[in-house]
């Protein structure tokens, strides 16, 4: 204990205090009155370890010790915990380390090769370490692409960026402009020339394009000081993994904290042929000749997303759907987004499920057998195509990175992980962000969000969480599917009948009036909840431009909008979104929704 009673000058305080931290194992600042305090000293006593404890409130200088620490390390509150030279922090932050592992680690005089290690380069991977970096912290990403079973891989930044978001939207953007050169014709423009697609200029520029994306992420973690290596991680115990490169080399790195940041790949059928004959969305984009006529199995947004464009580049193209299209988003704009492929030449063999594929010729593309039965009846169908694309969902990337060795709780029937609403597991130190969370969006920006705000929660000193309510997206089928908040079916089960109120209304954009098609096929609807002011807690968009209109109304339902706010609003004209603005039938009025015009 320093001498008291006397008012020695800073720099002789100063000098005490950072005598006390070199000589002493663990060295807490204190007030004996201070409940926190008392938690801090009470843990130690637990963990049989002796303190050094200066209580400043018991000593005539104490407020000068207190304004130095202030000085020295940026918190004047007490407890102040010192662990073997090393500023530890106040009460939660004690508590949070010993939780983490970091306390028993300076403790124990370790040290780790990195403050954080994240384990996947893809979107929320990269947000959270550039983040962390930004933040003073030595951050090492980890990313390795393992090789579908065609051979295909890819570079940093994750399945959005490689064969996700961006390529999809691209291709999108090609069927898009072949529509819009027959609308052309109708609007004035005249050419002689035979339109054909040409695959390979298409596929070149938009991997192109993805190529940069992935130079300029590798550029940005160098920027930022990231250790980013290719190799695949894997646990060997709780702070420590090992790393595997392409020639199998190992290596293995060690971090005081985990986010996990995996992501999943495209689910296999488990029947003759899938895996070497069929593709899947991993390997469509940079796929290096036409598909031909083409098969697409299943019913997700990546299902119905990929046969959409490939039919609007002019191919022979079937989905065969088990049960419904689209699980998880709303039926009856589900349905509607189906009749318009439909109606455009896509074609739909439903309520049947493969059992085999086989391959009656080689090629680029080849002719492949597709057998399969009804999930109704005894029919057995068979049909020939060039390519076939298995689209029926993506499992988690969870089950060979050894999470048992560092004790992470796994959803055993889909590898999902269970997180707290802070994205942390139930080991303190291994966080896990994106598509792997259990029960939470599957999106790139939300995975952004929450590597942002999590980096800033664990090393900023933050507090905000990311919101996973009223989360708005589109399905990028040929007529583009937005929604934000509740399902019309959900909307019903959490608030009851009685208590909903749907206003809808058929719509046709002004660009397809001069061509004349689509004519009352757009659809737009609110689900307003009466008890609460006509709140919109569901709100639902099929026509062109559907990310662009959703994403505005998105932000007005974070805040609160009502059917009143929506009425009061003067729509812009002529515009597709200002349908919401004039929308006054209810479904449940049963009044005709087709519109008339202007």
């Amino acid at each position: 204990m320093p001498p008291t009673g006397s008012d020695p000058g800073r720099d002789e305080i100063k000098s005490r205090i950072q005598g006390l931290i070199d000589s002493s194992e663990v060295l807490v600042f204190s007030k004996s009155y201070c409940p926190y305090c008392v938690k801090v000293k009470d843990l130690f006593k637990q963990l049989n370890v002796k303190c050094n404890v200066l209580e400043l409130d018991l000593m005539d200088d104490g407020s000068h010790y207190q304004d130095t620490l202030l000085e020295m390390t940026g918190q004047k509150t007490v407890p102040n915990v010192f662990i073997n030279k090393t500023h530890v922090g106040g009460c939660d932050k004690t508590l949070q380390a010993h939780q983490d592992g970091l306390l028993k680690q300076l403790l124990d005089g370790e040290s780790y090769d990195f403050d954080l290690i994240v384990i996947g380069g893809g979107s929320g991977g990269l947000a959270c370490s550039k983040e962390a970096a930004l933040l003073g912290k030595k951050v090492m990403v980890l990313d390795f692409v393992v090789p579908t079973p065609r051979g295909t891989t890819w570079g940093l930044g994750g399945t959005c960026v490689n064969v996700g978001c961006i390529p999809k939207k691209l291709m999108h953007q090609t069927a898009l402009l072949g529509t819009a050169l027959q609308d052309a014709r109708n609007f004035g423009w005249q050419f002689e020339e035979t339109v054909k697609h040409n695959w390979e200029t298409m596929k070149t520029g938009v991997n192109n394009y993805i190529g940069s994306l992935n130079w300029g992420y590798r550029v940005q973690l160098r920027e930022k000081s990231v250790n980013y290596v290719n190799s695949f991680a894997e646990f060997v115990s709780p702070h420590k993994i090992k790393a595997t490169n392409r020639r199998g080399k190992e290596t293995f790195h060690t971090a005081a904290k985990f986010v996990l940041a995996t992501g999943e790949r495209p689910r296999y059928l488990g029947i003759p042929g899938d895996r070497e004959l069929c593709i899947t969305s991993d390997d469509l984009f940079s796929l290096p000749y036409c598909p031909g006529k083409t098969l697409v199995i299943g019913a997700s947004y990546v299902a119905l997303e990929c046969a959409g464009f490939l039919a609007g580049l002019g191919l022979d193209v079937t989905v065969m759907v088990r049960s419904i299209l689209l699980r998880g988003f709303d039926q009856d704009m589900a349905n509607r987004a189906g009749e318009h492929m439909e109606d455009h030449g896509v074609k739909f063999l439903r309520k049947f499920v493969p059992t085999s594929v086989e391959e009656l010729e080689k090629g680029t593309p080849g002719r492949l057998k597709v057998t399969a039965k009804s999930t109704e009846t005894d029919e057995v169908f068979e049909g020939e195509y060039n390519t076939v694309l298995i689209a029926v969902g993506r499992d988690a990337c969870t089950g060979t990175i050894g999470l048992d060795k560092a004790g992470v709780i796994v959803n055993k029937k889909n590898g999902k992980i269970p997180v707290n609403d802070e994205e942390q597991t139930n080991v303190p130190h291994v966080y896990a962000i994106g598509d792997i969370l259990e029960g939470k969006w599957e999106l790139t920006p939300v995975a952004i969000q929450a590597g942002k705000l999590l980096a800033r929660r664990l090393f900023g000193g933050a507090t905000l969480k990311c919101d996973y309510v009223n989360v708005p997206t589109t399905v990028f089928t040929p007529l583009e599917y937005g929604c934000c908040g509740l399902s019309e079916d959900k909307a019903l089960e959490v608030y009851g009948p009685e208590n909903i109120e749907v206003f809808h209304s058929l719509f046709w954009p002004l660009e397809f009036t001069v061509p004349g098609r689509d004519n009352n096929k757009c659809y737009a609807k609110i689900i307003c909840n009466k008890q609460d002011n006509d709140r919109v807690v569901g709100f639902h968009y099929l026509g062109p431009n559907a990310g662009e209109v959703t994403q505005g109304y998105g932000a007005a339902m974070k805040c609160g909008m009502t059917k009143d706010q929506l009425s009061n609003t003067i729509g812009i004209h002529p515009t597709c979104a200002e349908i919401y603005t004039t929308m006054e039938v209810t479904k449940s009025s049963g009044g005709d929704i087709a519109a008339a015009g202007c």
